[in-house]
């Protein structure tokens, strides 16, 4: 994953009404859940949902499928795994000192 991509990525996520979209969607599973009970449950009008809903389908966290007349959300679950493991992937790999002429700053 590119840097971009996971800032966009955690941009999407960086909104409370958005991320409380979002884990909604990761608790109903891989099934994902109907848009009509995704505002239900979390009380927020229409189109304030919408919009992001298409935040979050846009950075690739989120994918619709109509099931005629109804619209399901599902977390792509494997986008968030990717993320997750980006921001984790140097963990514990060296050292964290710092070069000399930036630790000289950090003194000053």
């Amino acid at each position: 994953m590119d840097d971009l991509l996971a800032a966009r990525r955690l941009a999407a996520l960086g909104h409370a009404t958005r991320l409380a979209v979002f884990r909604r969607l990761v608790g109903c599973g891989a099934q994902g859940c109907r848009v009509g009970d995704l505002q239900q449950a979390l009380g927020i009008p229409a189109s304030t949902l919408s919009h992001h809903l298409s935040r979050l389908v846009a950075a690739g966290l989120v994918e619709q499928r109509r099931e005629g007349r109804v619209l399901r959300c599902i977390p792509v679950l494997a986008a968030l795994d990717a993320t997750v493991d980006y921001l984790t992937e140097q963990c514990c790999a060296g050292s964290c000192d710092l070069p000399a002429e930036q630790e000289g700053n950090k003194k000053a």
